[in-house]
């Protein structure tokens, strides 16, 4: 039966959303005055695929109810459930209406004898190519239970080191943000009040303090046009970057900085490797689980090289010897793969050089971290140090003629 929207009264004039499943408008209507709300509006919930489709305004689920959904649906296809039912206890039990409204939508469409990876296609700003590619490999090899197991838990794990980043970066972004922000009303306030009672002298002012008179001249009189540039050049910067020919150039380019590099080749290998392990154990062919692992890839250059790599597997390759010619992988990963490959057990090493990979990439991030707020301190402290200098050095002067 196809899935309905429906937006209702109940006997205490408060407005209810949902979803039903019914066989037409008039048996939803039927349904919610047995309910005791009064329909004001019922439309199919195929004729508004916008409002599921598009990942903007937060029309798609978020991560943690994503990975919720995953995990009592792998709960409940492990109890033995059918999938049907399995689905309308989800419905049931979401608190979201948006996120009931997607396994309604879905309840029917297995009802109606789709699969279900077949059925997440309707909705692929919630479930991305992976997540359905998962979930198709696990109906046909009969795992499904335990694919849905192994997405939750990649999701989670995703979630919670994506969390452990932003949280990291919360007190650099606020020492970056408040110390420019000192530093330019010192320029643009203090420093030409100050500097002004020394110019009545008529003594020469030191040269610092004149370069600190004519920067703070320049950030008054100039400083809107410079925000103004500032803005033009990253705006104009992220204009190019969706031409494909100077994307890739750029992407390898970067890659030429130490340390831009070793971060990059880090997250991209993460992802990759995380994404290879999950398909691969919910048995998906090895090439095409390289092709489908590629388009999760940020860097545009990467993303080439492991297609080529792709290439060389499907002629014949070791997946050590196709990845490590792309040179866009840590070397003990690599050594991982190929010991993976000498026991016959890739599945299981891919899972382990995944994990590995993912805790290197959070040490690497952490020391990162820890490093800049230390820096930020010492380059904030020394500009400082340069103000008060070129304010006190004309005191100094001063004292030097009156003794």
């Amino acid at each position: 039966m196809p899935a309905f929207d429906y937006i209702a009264i109940d006997a205490q004039g408060k407005r209810r959303k949902g979803a039903l499943e019914g066989d037409s408008a008039r048996h939803i209507r039927q349904q919610l005055r047995e309910r005791a709300l009064t329909p004001l509006a019922v439309e199919l919930a195929d004729e508004k695929p916008l409002t599921l489709h598009r990942p903007l305004f937060g029309q798609h689920l978020g991560i943690r109810q994503l990975a919720l959904m995953t995990r009592q649906l792998a709960a409940l296809v492990q109890a033995g459930m059918p999938l049907t039912d399995v689905l309308g206890a989800v419905a049931e039990q979401s608190e979201s209406a948006r996120a009931r409204r997607i396994v309604t939508a879905l309840r029917a469409r297995v009802r109606e004898g789709y699969s279900l990876a077949h059925a997440l296609a309707d909705f692929p700003g919630t479930f991305d190519r992976l997540f359905r590619a998962t979930i198709a490999a696990g109906e046909q090899s009969g795992y499904l239970d335990r694919v849905l197991a192994q997405l939750a838990d990649y999701i989670e794990q995703s979630h919670e080191f994506r969390q452990k980043v932003q949280l990291a970066l919360i007190y650099p972004v606020l020492l970056v943000v408040l110390s420019f922000a000192i530093v330019t009303g010192l320029m643009v306030y203090v420093v030409p009040d100050v500097i002004k009672v020394f110019t009545g002298t008529g003594q020469p002012l030191p040269a610092l303090t004149r370069g600190l008179v004519a920067l703070s001249d320049f950030t008054v009189a100039w400083g809107w046009l410079v925000a103004l540039v500032a803005i033009v050049l990253v705006a104009g910067f992220r204009v190019a970057l969706r031409n494909p020919a100077w994307r890739r150039a750029w992407h390898r380019r970067y890659l030429r900085w130490p340390l831009v590099r070793k971060l990059s080749r880090g997250v991209n290998a993460a992802r990759y490797i995380n994404t290879l392990s999950i398909l691969t154990q919910s048995s998906v062919p090895l090439v095409d689980a390289m092709h489908i692992a590629g388009e999760v890839v940020g860097n545009d250059y990467i993303r080439e090289q492991v297609g080529v790599a792709r290439r060389q597997v499907s002629e014949g390759a070791t997946l050590y010897d196709a990845l490590g010619a792309t040179g866009c992988f840590p070397p003990i990963m690599l050594h991982m793969i190929a010991s993976g490959e000498a026991s016959g057990e890739l599945d299981a090493m891919l899972a382990r050089t995944a994990h590995q990979q993912q805790r290197d990439l959070q040490v690497l991030v952490a020391t990162l971290v820890a490093l800049f707020e230390p820096l930020m301190l010492l380059t904030m402290g020394a500009v400082v140090m340069l103000i008060v200098l070129a304010i006190l050095l004309p005191i100094l002067s001063l004292n030097q003629l009156v003794a």
